[in-house]
């Protein structure tokens, strides 16, 4: 897992936080999600979980489910997912499953992070794939919007 943050990267991420604001304002845990190929962006999502009642909803699945259709493809192999927070275990293993080969997230999840905090599935070897993860892009601004979030549910 590498800390690395290059004007693309950045660029791009904010692309993904403009997702995790539209979570906001519809009341989920705001996190948002884009995947680029080619340079250019395919799927975009933000968690529905309360939308939906799904708890599979999360702005991973929701992007990659919506790349896969645009690319006529289950493997992504050639697309970066962008994700505001650290994918969760079952996001990990769709990202694994889905062939993505590189991985940008911003702010690391202390409770359920899959892709170097609690687990790393992402770049376990036992499994057929491993992704390459950068983590730490914008940070501040992508921990900043959940803390936002819990405060403003704790006061209400």
């Amino acid at each position: 897992m590498n800390t690395v943050v290059n004007s693309k990267h950045a660029d791009f991420m904010r692309l993904a936080l403009k997702e995790a604001e539209k979570a906001f304002q519809e009341g989920e845990i705001p996190v948002g999600a884009i995947i680029v190929h080619n340079n250019k962006i395919i799927a975009k999502g933000h968690n529905l979980v309360e939308r939906l009642k799904d708890p599979t909803a999360h702005a991973e699945m929701i992007t990659i489910t919506a790349a896969a259709s645009y690319l006529s493809s289950k493997w992504l192999e050639d697309c970066t997912l962008y994700v505001t927070l650290e994918p969760c275990p079952m996001c990990a293993g769709a990202i694994v499953m889905a062939r993505i080969p590189i991985l940008v997230f911003g702010t690391f999840d202390r409770k359920a992070g899959a892709c170097g905090t609690l687990y790393n599935i992402t770049s376990d070897g036992q499994l057929n794939h491993s992704v390459h993860v950068l983590s730490g892009v914008l940070d501040s601004e992508c921990e900043f919007i959940l803390k936002e979030f819990f405060r403003t549910k704790r006061t209400t």
